[in-house]
């Protein structure tokens, strides 16, 4: 048995487009992802989260599930359109009301509430102004945090200012494959910084918005990078994506520098973009929450501009519906971090695999391969404790299936089945697992 320090903290994840539909219901405004995901072609299947999991009206259902599995926190995002639908000025009441009633249930229950104020539903008038390309944007959210502090502050005491930052910037503004659908590097360059900024402004705002005791973070999409072969070129190109991929958030956030500004190309794209005082307000952390899922492995090519180099999917080696399963990427994420010496907290607040599940004649979902990942992962993070890094608690992704973005409905994530026709939710095998697990604090690595 890998017993857990015993204020471990054991929590599942959600964000607001992917499981609250009600996608025009009292008073929300629009999202870029309503913009994008209603453009045929954009989302697998031309399916969107206009109802994804009804959370918005299931809500208490879903936190009597996540007390039945005895999670101690839950993970969530606040939709900003539902909040402020036309991004500044104007509060919907409603938006509000939701949230507080989400946040007191939670809490009756035992269940810690974590606030992301960002995963990537920006509302759309903003983005008509340039989005995060615009340097107002990171003002305007800065607001948004103050209206949803001064709300909830008195309450809820762990914010989250943005769930992956550099998915926002570049999947979003160079790869065009997630809202608002760019393909453009200074866009990208723009937008990472901005989101970057804005969490330093959303981070003052709140403070001043909470009185008494609050934790600020941000969560991070981070992966160690290895090169195909061992030779220069190749070991050149992960160095290259390491930058781009890891060292781009780590280095202002921990360090308050950024490594944009020593690459001859973006040192074009950048000038003028970084002001006096950025870095230092930027670098305003007491929580960086890891969301680790597989390591890349690249390949001196081409292919890829900026960092010449091509991703490799190495023969032989399991995967599931998106990326290579590599449970030892977990404690290598820890450690690259705490190889900044961060003085804030560290956990993990994602980490899960998309399994093709399906509800047996019994009604059962069994679900053995998302088990046996959980298990190899988690039995990473216990290494990593071990091994000194005092990582406070780890987050699923994610409590329910939910609307994966671009690839739809078809990648289910959840320890709960959700039947898309019907709403019905059923605790898989995997939700009972984690449940135990969290009853023990400690994971039995025999079964």
């Amino acid at each position: 048995m890998l017993s857990f320090p015993k204020d471990f903290i054991w929590g599942v994840a959600a964000s607001a487009y992917q499981i609250e539909g009600a996608w025009n219901e009292d008073g929300r405004g629009t999202s870029i992802w309503d913009t994008f995901s209603h453009i045929p072609g954009k989302v697998l299947n031309n399916e969107n989260g206009d109802v994804a999991a009804d959370h918005y009206h299931r809500w208490k259902e879903d936190v009597a599930l996540m007390s039945e599995l005895g999670v101690k926190a839950y993970r969530f995002s606040t939709a900003w359109p539902r909040i402020l639908p036309e991004g500044v000025e104007r509060v919907n009441p409603k938006g509000l009301d939701f949230y507080d009633r989400l946040v007191d249930e939670l809490l009756r229950r035992g269940i810690e509430p974590y606030i992301c104020l960002f995963h990537w539903d920006l509302p759309q008038p903003l983005q008509d102004q340039g989005g995060w390309t615009n340097r107002e944007t990171a003002s305007h959210f800065a607001e948004y945090a103050r209206v949803t502090a001064e709300r909830l502050g008195d309450r809820v005491k762990t914010w989250f200012t943005h769930n992956e930052p550099w998915v926002a910037a570049f999947v979003g503004h160079l790869f065009g494959e997630h809202a608002p659908g760019q393909k453009d590097l200074g866009a990208a360059i723009k937008a990472m910084h901005h989101l970057l900024l804005s969490h330093g402004l959303a981070a003052e705002a709140i403070r001043a918005a909470v009185k008494g005791p609050v934790q600020i973070g941000i969560t991070l999409n981070l992966n160690p990078v290895h090169p195909a072969t061992n030779s220069k070129k190749d070991r050149e190109a992960a160095e290259r994506v390491d930058l781009f991929m890891n060292r781009i958030v780590l280095d202002p956030l921990l360090k308050g520098t950024t490594p944009i500004q020593d690459s001859a190309l973006t040192k074009i794209l950048t000038a003028r973009l970084i002001q006096d005082g950025d870095l230092q307000k930027i670098r305003q952390l007491d929580l960086l929450g890891v969301n680790y899922y597989s390591r890349t492995v690249m390949k001196h090519s081409n292919s890829l501009p900026v960092v010449n180099a091509e991703q490799v999917h190495p023969v032989g080696n399991e995967y599931s519906g998106m990326w290579e399963i590599y449970p030892e990427g977990m404690h290598e994420t820890l450690k690259m971090v705490w190889e900044y010496h961060p003085t804030c907290e560290l956990m993990v607040t994602e980490n899960g695999i998309p399994v093709p599940d399906g509800v047996d004649f019994d009604g059962r979902v069994r679900d053995e391969r998302r088990i046996r990942y959980l298990r190899d992962h988690i039995a990473q993070v216990h290494r990593a404790i071990e091994d000194g890094i005092p990582v406070k608690g780890y987050f699923h992704w994610s409590l329910l299936d939910n609307f994966e973005w671009a690839l739809g409905y078809g990648q289910r994530f959840g320890l709960v089945h959700v039947d898309w026709k019907t709403q019905k939710r059923i605790t898989k095998d995997s939700g009972r697992w984690f449940a135990k697990v969290i009853q023990e604090n400690g994971l039995d690595i025999s079964r």
